[in-house]
């Protein structure tokens, strides 16, 4: 059985309409080429994830079909795209539907597969926190898989008090926060 680890490096986990969101979002900031999407896309994800040019290209081509995106005044030789009018309600349409889907599946708690890509949905400081969470969730999953192959009280016992220990610690910190 492989590892959570493992599987999460050689999974697109990446969920369909994701890739049409980021692109509308990052061209709503600035005009960019494809390559500039891919290497954006790159950096915010911290090297984890770059899209492939078999995914942006026929995008970028959908978009422009559509309506959504129209190649942008700038160097020769560059081809950048910026979004129409059409281009941002489309991306307000997304957000709101986003938005919604967060409020629903809020009484849920945060959901592995929802969160994305780091650095995509929370603000770039919180990309520690998000590294740590991402760091913990992995190891739990592998203590997970290791307990099912050769189980030991002792061993989920400690996990267990270690977890609720570090729960009331940051719970701590968050009405900290509130003050």
């Amino acid at each position: 059985m492989f590892p959570f680890r493992h599987w999460m490096q050689h999974t697109a986990a990446v969920p369909k309409g994701f890739l049409r969101y980021q692109v509308l979002r990052l061209l709503n900031e600035k005009p960019m080429s494809g390559s500039e999407i891919m290497t954006e896309i790159e950096k915010q994800t911290e090297g984890r994830w770059r899209p492939s040019p078999g995914s942006i290209y026929p995008l970028l081509a959908w978009l422009q079909d559509k309506d959504y995106i129209k190649e942008a005044d700038g160097e020769m030789g560059i081809k950048r795209y910026t979004l129409t009018e059409q281009g941002k309600r489309f991306l307000e349409e997304h957000i709101k539907t986003r938005e919604q889907m967060h409020e629903r599946l809020q009484p849920f708690g945060p959901i592995p597969g929802f969160l994305g890509p780091p650095g995509l949905e929370f603000p770039p400081e919180t990309r520690e926190l998000l590294r740590a969470m991402r760091g913990l969730a992995i190891a739990v999953w592998d203590l997970h898989d290791r307990l099912r192959r050769q189980y030991s009280e002792e061993a989920l016992k400690e996990a267990g008090k270690v977890l609720e220990e570090t729960a009331k610690k940051i719970e701590e910190i968050a009405r900290k926060l509130e003050k």
